[in-house]
């Protein structure tokens, strides 16, 4: 068994057959999905996103404004946000972050949307999701500032930075998350970041619609296809399968402080 540790289920490029995405994720045998909302006061993401995760027992929900989209998080939104993250499938605040690559929301907005949401998300004790593309110290820098102490925990989502920074980030007690891009061929750098951390210290995802892993590039990523980037990640850190789903598993639930499964007995 396994976890999707960060997908978007509730996106248009789902809706003619998601329940038979859902299907085929349970039947390769994944345990759980987290589904991520995007915050956004002109989209629906976050209200879809909940009502799957109120559908199925097996699906968690994370909820943030993304930095693409900062640059509509006023006032009213914001406080919207934090009363949607009272819902008790509601697991996880993000993804949020910055993104210094497309720059879809200026910068000084990003950063102050950020900080604004680790506040929230203190307040709610809920661990954080984090996107960065480019931005690095600026990054570490805010959540030094702004998330150190708050002992619920934080993940790298989808994870292309450098050996040096995937240490970095797991030295200060945060999850490093990789998805379908390690199964690229360009990307031996990552592969070297990836090598260098222990399965205690890595969780996987797909990121779907996006990022679909070796042998599948170029389709529509989907949950099921989290097995492909689990058997990558665990030849490159030298580990059986088996060994590596469990324990991303486990890294999964101590981040989002949920129970262990039970035994069947």
């Amino acid at each position: 068994m396994i976890i999707d540790s960060h997908s978007h289920l509730d996106m248009p490029q789902f809706d003619s057959d998601r329940d038979e995405v859902i299907q085929r994720a349970r039947a390769a045998g994944v345990d759980m999905l987290i589904v991520i909302g995007t915050g956004s006061p002109q989209g629906i993401s976050i209200d879809k996103t909940l009502e799957l995760a109120d559908r199925h027992h097996f699906i968690w929900a994370g909820i943030g404004i993304s930095p693409h989209d900062a640059r509509l998080a006023d006032e009213a939104y914001l406080n919207t946000l934090e009363a949607m993250s009272q819902h008790p499938k509601v697991v996880l605040w993000g993804e949020i972050g910055l993104d210094y690559h497309y720059d879809l929301s200026p910068r000084e907005i990003q950063r102050e949307v950020l900080r604004r949401q680790l506040r929230m998300a203190r307040r709610r004790r809920l661990p954080v999701a984090l996107h960065c593309r480019d931005a690095w110290q600026d990054l570490m820098s805010i959540m030094r500032e702004e998330y150190s102490g708050a002992n619920r925990g934080a993940v790298l989502h989808s994870f292309t930075g450098t050996r040096a920074q995937a240490l970095e980030a797991a030295a200060l007690g945060y999850f490093i998350s990789f998805s379908g891009i390690i199964t690229f061929k360009n990307a031996a750098a990552l592969r070297e970041a990836a090598q260098a951390l222990e399965p205690s210290q890595v969780l996987v995802e797909t990121d779907c619609p996006y990022l679909a892993p070796v042998p599948h590039r170029g389709k529509r990523n989907e949950p099921a296809f989290v097995l492909d980037t689990a058997r990558a990640l665990a030849q490159i850190q030298g580990v059986d399968f088996d060994v590596l789903a469990r324990e991303t598993s486990a890294n999964v639930r101590r981040l989002l402080h949920l129970p262990a499964p039970r035994p069947n007995l």
